[in-house]
C-alpha cells in the first residue's frame, strides 16, 4: 500500500537544465529499465522503506536519486527529478524540529540523526540555497487548498483501475488515480488572481500566506513548464464515488468567483464544500 499522500509537481522542459544534465535526462528517458508512470510511486516508496527499516536506518539516501517523472507533449520532453535525498533531507529536518528529542530517539539514534543534520548542513554551504529548489511536494492525509487553484476544472482527469493512461504520460495503463495537469503559465496566472481576490475579500493571513508560498514556489521554475497535482495514495482513502464527487477545483473556483462578484453565499457554500470533504478524509489519521 501506497503511502496516504498527494503530491504537487513541476516538470521543467528539457531546455530548462544544463547541457549535461539534458544528455543525462534524454538517455534516462531512452532507457527500457526505468521506473515507469504506473510502477514510480511504489518503486519511490519502496526504496524509502526499505532505508527506514535497515539497521540502522538512514533518514535520507547516500546519493540523490538518478530518477525523474516524464512527460511528453507535443514531442516536448519534460522532466520532474524525483530529488529523492533533498527531499528526505527536507522532511527529516522538519520532522526532528517538530518532534520531541525523547519520541525522536525512537526512530532514529541520536547518532544518525546528528550525521544526518551535519551531511545536509555541508551540502547546503556547498550548493547554495539555488540547490534547495525541490520539483515535488508532498501532503499526508489530505490536498492543501492553495493547490487546487492552480488549476481548473476541465483539466481533472481520473482513472478507476487499469484505464488508459493520461495524454502526456508513459505507458498505456494506469492504476486507480485522480490527477491534474496543466500549463505553469495557467498555473502562475490563476493563483495571482486567487491571491488578489483573497487579499481584497479575505484578508486572513494564514490563508494568505499559505497561497502566496504555492505562488513563491511557482515563480522558481521555467515558465514553460508543467504543474501536475496527483492524488497519490489520498485515492485509497476514498471510494469510486467520492472520487468522482470530488470537484475540489471547480469548486474552489466557484467561490473565488463568488467572492469577486458579490455572491458571497454561492462563495461560501462551495468553501465549505471543499473544506468539509477534505477534513473527514484527514480526520482518518487519528482513527483507529
Amino acid at each position: 500500500m501506497l503511502p496516504y499522500a498527494a503530491y504537487l509537481r513541476v516538470y521543467e522542459p528539457l531546455t530548462a537544465f544544463s547541457p549535461s544534465e539534458q544528455v543525462s535526462w534524454q538517455t534516462y528517458a531512452e532507457a527500457p529499465d526505468r521506473p515507469r508512470r504506473a510502477s514510480a510511486l511504489h518503486a519511490e516508496h519502496g526504496e524509502a522503506v526499505a532505508r527506514l527499516l535497515g539497521v540502522p536506518p538512514a533518514p535520507a539516501p547516500v546519493h540523490e536519486s538518478p530518477n525523474a517523472y516524464l512527460r511528453r507533449v507535443d514531442g516536448v520532453l519534460y522532466v520532474c527529478p524525483w530529488q529523492s535525498r533533498l527531499r528526505s533531507w527536507l522532511a527529516f529536518s522538519r520532522l526532528r524540529g517538530t518532534t520531541p528529542a525523547v519520541l525522536m530517539e525512537r526512530f532514529v539514534p541520536p547518532s544518525i540523526a546528528e550525521q544526518t543534520a551535519d551531511d545536509f548542513d555541508r551540502f547546503k554551504r556547498r550548493a547554495g540555497s539555488a540547490a534547495l529548489r525541490t520539483h515535488i511536494r508532498t501532503s499526508t492525509w489530505h490536498v492543501p487548498a492553495p493547490w487546487f487553484l492552480p488549476f481548473d476544472g476541465g483539466e481533472r482527469w481520473l482513472a478507476l483501475d487499469g484505464e488508459a493512461a493520461p495524454s502526456g504520460s508513459s505507458g498505456t495503463t494506469t492504476t486507480r488515480n485522480l490527477i491534474y495537469v496543466t500549463s505553469m503559465a495557467h498555473a502562475r496566472r490563476r493563483v495571482a488572481r486567487a491571491l488578489q481576490i483573497i487579499r481584497r475579500q479575505v484578508g486572513g493571513v494564514d490563508i494568505t500566506e499559505e497561497v502566496e508560498d504555492v505562488a513563491r514556489w511557482l515563480e522558481e521554475f521555467h515558465p514553460h513548464s508543467l504543474v501536475e497535482l496527483d492524488y497519490g495514495g489520498i485515492v485509497h482513502l476514498m471510494d469510486d464515488e467520492e472520487l468522482r464527487a470530488d470537484q475540489s477545483v471547480a469548486e474552489l473556483a466557484t467561490a473565488l468567483t463568488g467572492l469577486e462578484t458579490g455572491q458571497e453565499e454561492l462563495a461560501y457554500a462551495m468553501y465549505q464544500r471543499v473544506i468539509a470533504r477534505w477534513r473527514s478524509i484527514r480526520i482518518l489519521e487519528s482513527a483507529n
